[in-house]
């Protein structure tokens, strides 16, 4: 099947999907659609009897409360279009969010850079379609609606002057629908063109300086204007078949005008009144020509630029994903001894190990440093052991089970960069749960059990946070974590770890931005508090204050003692001599 083919199904596809899943805001919209359409059948009667039955005989009585009644009709329709555009809108918002997903996905997955230049593209088509969608759910809906009130209308009014009227027009009616196709074509090649010329500004405008220095001003500019120049021969082809929308609402919407008037002399021989014209006139200027303009309006822009974008959308689509596995059952180990064989780790296919055949033991309860240069693999390791990253190859094992298959409650790990969340300080610091099994968040700021704020107590005293907690005004204060500075995030998520029943704690470098004597009181109450203990060491006196110091260089690690390590390590002599003397306490 052809390329275009295939597009043209999937636009109809994903179109006729989105109203398909949604059957009862349809009949919603339906419902409201018939009270927005009680103007069109009505206004050629009203106008008809306020002539007939009131001016034409001297009761203006009668007259004006026919056209109250209409006015009536035309205030229900107002209320009734709102509604109808609040259900279309509750249709097209879903619509908007399948074609996003699907677009990003597919933008991402083709390019070979992540370009933020193609992505805001991508969203912007989607953003034309959700408008076109509902533009063309509700020109189509008002025009069928309106046309079905027109033809009552007529029928029960003045049946004679419908063969004047349908004739024109369902011809300008079929001259429209048999433009679309052309119309469709010249819409997508314009967009083509629009693309292809904003990709040329966009890259023009990054390489100026380049462009400048070598001299390729002239060739750039001209294949500029080659481009300039097919946008614009596209624009006006497109200008050139939109006259048939002209042409069609000329036929359909204003020669059954001309022919009412010119047979109204036949009319009246036939026993209509000059009321009943004048409705019949009505409807076909008031509802009919109006329902036509509408729908060539949103067919013939709207409609074509949904169908042009749905295929571009539809070009980008990615294939479909095969199912995600299920996810491994997630285990409570006995111990939280932790084991590293032969573990190797690559940020990518292509990329350098980051770890390689690493066998490393922690026996339970143990403390150890992790040392080494930036860019050594410190924060992998400690990803590695925590269960985030899965090695290459080896295995990461706590207490005998996979790292990355480990209950959460059997470790936690605090980043650098610490978590606090929009809150209270109280759900901040209980958020993982409590020693002495309080569940995840069950405090709030009110009605604290006192066994939970006994732990709490203990773990802010222990961390050195009851200064912070006082500053910020209780465990009941809410929390702004953009107004806290780096180090008061640190201490909070020191405090939610340590009231976390978990055996394996993991510091990467999360005291870094505490003073020496705040690391150390943190980390002093880690150590104490019982359990496996893991500090990627952002100080020397990190390292002195474990049992073993692990040395990283790549590929190559040594373990030992501090005074072990300085004894064989020229690396963590060196490292050892760049420390900052007065921090070494």
């Amino acid at each position: 099947m052809k390329a275009p083919v295939r597009r043209r199904q999937a636009a109809r596809g994903v179109f006729w999907r989105a109203l398909g899943r949604q059957p009862r805001r349809l009949a919603w919209i339906g419902f409201w659609s018939v009270l927005e359409a009680a103007p069109a059948f009505l206004i050629g009667h009203a106008v008809a009897r306020a002539i007939e039955d009131g001016f034409a005989r001297a009761e203006p009585a009668t007259g004006l409360a026919w056209l109250a009644a209409l006015g009536v009709a035309w205030l229900v329709g107002a209320v009734a279009a709102r509604q109808v555009v609040l259900g279309v809108a509750r249709v097209a918002e879903p619509f908007r969010d399948d074609l996003l997903t699907r677009v990003v996905e597919g933008t991402l997955n083709r390019a070979t850079s992540r370009d933020s230049a193609a992505v805001a593209r991508a969203t912007l088509q989607v953003e034309l379609a959700r408008d076109a969608f509902a533009a063309v759910v509700t020109s189509v809906r008002g025009f069928v609606f309106t046309v079905a009130g027109v033809v009552l209308g007529l029928a029960t009014l003045a049946p004679q002057a419908l063969a004047l009227v349908l004739p024109p027009f369902a011809a300008g009616l079929g001259l429209f629908l048999a433009s679309l196709p052309a119309l469709a074509r010249r819409q997508r090649a314009f967009l083509l063109a629009d693309e292809r010329l904003a990709d040329e500004m966009t890259a023009t405008a990054g390489a100026l300086r380049d462009i400048e220095a070598c001299g390729l001003r002239e060739p750039v500019a001209e294949r500029l204007g080659r481009q300039v120049g097919a946008q614009a021969a596209a624009a006006r082809a497109l200008a050139g078949v939109t006259t048939a929308r002209t042409a069609a609402l000329a036929v359909g919407g204003w020669l059954p005008v001309v022919l009412v008037l010119a047979g109204t002399p036949r009319l009246l021989d036939g026993g209509l009144g000059p009321g009943v014209i004048a409705g019949a006139l009505a409807y076909v200027t008031q509802s009919l020509a109006p329902a036509l303009g509408g729908l060539v309006q949103g067919l013939g822009v709207s409609g074509i630029r949904l169908a042009a974008t749905l295929g571009r959308i539809a070009a980008s689509a990615p294939p479909a994903a095969p199912p995600l596995p299920s996810a491994p059952p997630r285990v409570r180990p006995s111990g939280c001894d932790v084991r590293l064989c032969a573990v190797t780790f690559a940020y990518g296919p292509h990329s350098a190990l980051v770890v390689d055949r690493l066998d490393l033991t922690i026996p339970e309860g143990d403390h150890l440093a992790v040392v080494g240069p930036s860019g050594a693999g410190k924060s992998t390791l400690a990803a590695l052991v925590s269960g985030m990253l899965r090695p290459g190859t080896g295995e990461a094992l706590v207490g005998g089970v996979p790292a990355d298959q480990l209950d959460p409650a059997a470790r936690v790990l605090i980043p650098q960069e610490a978590y606090v969340f929009r809150g209270t300080l109280m759900e901040n610091l209980t958020a993982l749960g409590t020693q002495d099994g309080t569940p995840l968040g069950a405090a709030g700021a009110q009605g604290t059990c006192p066994d939970l704020a006994g732990r709490l107590d203990e773990a802010v005293a222990a961390v050195g946070a009851r200064e912070l907690v006082d500053e910020l005004g209780g465990y009941g204060a809410r929390l702004d974590p953009p107004a806290l500075s780096a180090g008061q995030r640190q201490l909070i998520a020191l405090a939610r770890a340590y009231l976390t029943p978990a055996p394996l704690v993991i510091l990467d470098e999360a005291t870094c931005h505490l003073d020496p004597a705040a690391e150390a009181r943190a980390e002093t109450a880690f150590a104490r508090r019982g359990g496996t203990l893991v500090v990627v060491a952002h100080r020397l006196t990190s390292a002195l204050r474990a049992r073993r110091i692990l040395l990283m260089d790549g590929a190559r690690v040594t373990i030992g003692t501090h005074d072990e390590l300085i004894r064989t390590s020229p690396l963590y002599a060196d490292l050892a001599g760049h420390w900052h003397p007065e921090r070494v306490s």
